[in-house]
């Protein structure tokens, strides 16, 4: 006979749970199953499932060495294998169920591969924590990450370089603050960015060496007391080496913070780009067009032409700045070891790895279909007085010490300025008037093409230069 609900058999009796909260993994500490509220709130199922593949990749090592050291058995092994490759089979295609109640991406798969294969999958997750598990899952993740961004960045230099090489005789006018300066090959500007690009390839390169060490054996903090063999899984997994001490395995995050701060740099760089692709496009400027398809226009004035993407790529470059704030907030206050805080590190690591991959792509894209105006770059490169200071070395170079040039040059300009025209519109008369070692040959110095052609020196802007360093560019990203 059933025992009365005031009895003692009846109240020592565990109670019932849901299906679903019972196949949590630590389910059996509680007395009670967790609010819907709280599932929602601390779920991270809905953005971390990005993880899968490479959380079925690193339970494929940690499997492969627990057989290896004798913990479960070849049988276990092949069924773990097996159960794995069908789950990975049923996300690429898009059929795998999702459960928020399984709060992540670890516990989703485990549990699916539990079903599966039984007691086998049950035995995976036998000495590590998911502490050392989703930060290998993240650093297996952001390697692959890292890798195809720099192949990105390569792909955008090369079309950088495309358009330079068609524009190493093209004059446009170099400035500071904002204010001609002197002439400049159109591709010799574009080189800088060029270069901007390589220091950020060599930032990931260098990132990424941190990014590749294996925290995996680390368990929740302090290690396992299984006869484990870290080297092997890091052997396995392609990782550098492991993660020296078990505590900071599980909670350091500065590869991250190291990977924003290099996504900041290039979003700035892009953003740098972009404020003067805007600027060139301008009627005021009009050195450039943008191809129609990278633009848009207005729903209320029929003759705009506007450089969206350019403007995009600018203010998307805050939202990347605000991840590596973020991040660097998120760690500034906590203890060793791991604290459920750092499921705060992914949100804002994923969006940085999106958006500077979107940006550096549509950037490769819309390179080839910028169209230079010639005309209006030499226009504007002849007016400002940008050939001054080649005045000022030719005097130098007939014996003026430079600040007596400097001078002399300053008042030439007052000169030109008082009545509206150019050095090289100074008779040979009235440029002798501020120093009489100018000769005839003055105007050779005086023209754009004399100024851009005499600064041939490594890093210089000569057309001849400028030719050197596209091929040294395009041998390097061979």
């Amino acid at each position: 006979m059933a025992a009365p609900r005031n009895s003692t058999a009846a109240s020592d009796a565990p109670t019932a749970k849901p299906a679903a909260e019972a196949a949590k993994p630590w389910s059996g500490r509680f007395s009670e199953p967790v609010s819907d509220l709280v599932k929602r709130f601390t779920a991270s199922v809905s953005f971390d499932q990005r993880l899968a593949e490479f959380d079925i990749d690193g339970s494929i090592g940690h499997a492969r060495m627990l057989q290896a050291v004798g913990i479960i058995s070849a049988q276990d092994l092949v069924d773990i294998e097996n159960g794995l490759a069908q789950i990975r089979g049923e996300i690429r295609s898009g059929v795998f169920s999702w459960s928020l109640d399984l709060e992540d991406v670890h516990l989703n798969i485990e549990k699916r591969l539990t079903d599966l294969v039984g007691d086998a999958g049950k035995r995976l997750h036998t000495a590590r924590s998911r502490n050392d598990q989703v930060a290998t899952d993240i650093r297996l993740y952001l390697r692959a990450a890292i890798d195809h961004i720099i192949a990105q960045i390569r792909a955008l230099q090369s079309a950088l370089l495309d358009l330079a090489e068609a524009h190493t005789d093209t004059v446009m006018p170099g400035f500071t603050h904002l204010q001609v300066a002197q002439p400049v090959s159109f591709a010799h500007h574009l080189l800088a960015y060029y270069e901007m690009l390589a220091r950020d390839g060599q930032r990931y390169a260098d990132c990424r060496k941190r990014v590749n060490r294996l925290p995996l054996g680390a368990a929740a903090l302090a290690g396992t007391s299984y006869p484990i063999d870290r080297q092997l899984v890091a052997k396995m997994l392609q990782f550098d080496g492991v993660a020296e001490n078990s505590l900071d395995a599980v909670s350091d995050r500065d590869f991250a913070i190291e990977f924003c701060a290099c996504a900041s740099l290039t979003m700035t760089h892009l953003s740098r780009f972009s404020e003067e692709l805007i600027l060139w496009m301008s009627p005021r400027f009009g050195f450039i067009d943008i191809a129609d398809r990278f633009c848009t226009g207005s729903s209320i004035m029929p003759q705009k032409k506007n450089p969206d993407v350019a403007e995009l790529v600018r203010g998307k470059t805050g939202r990347v700045n605000g991840h590596l704030v973020a991040l660097l907030t998120l760690m500034k206050g906590q203890p060793l070891a791991y604290n459920k805080d750092n499921q705060e590190d992914k949100e804002p690591l994923f969006d940085a790895i999106d958006t500077v991959s979107q940006s550096l792509a549509v950037f490769t894209d819309m390179v080839p279909g910028i169209t230079v105006n010639r005309d209006a770059m030499r226009a504007a490169a002849a007016q400002g007085f940008a050939t001054a200071t080649d005045l000022a070395d030719y005097l130098v170079r007939k014996g003026l010490p430079f600040r007596a040039a400097h001078e002399a040059v300053a008042q030439a300009v007052r000169f030109c300025e008082a009545r509206r025209c150019d050095l090289a519109d100074l008779k040979l008369p009235e440029l002798q008037q501020f120093s009489r070692l100018i000769s005839e040959d003055v105007y050779a110095a005086l023209t754009l093409d004399g100024a851009l052609h005499a600064r041939s020196h490594i890093g210089g802007t000569a057309p001849a230069r400028v030719k050197s360093a596209i091929a040294k560019a395009r041998k390097a990203l061979k």
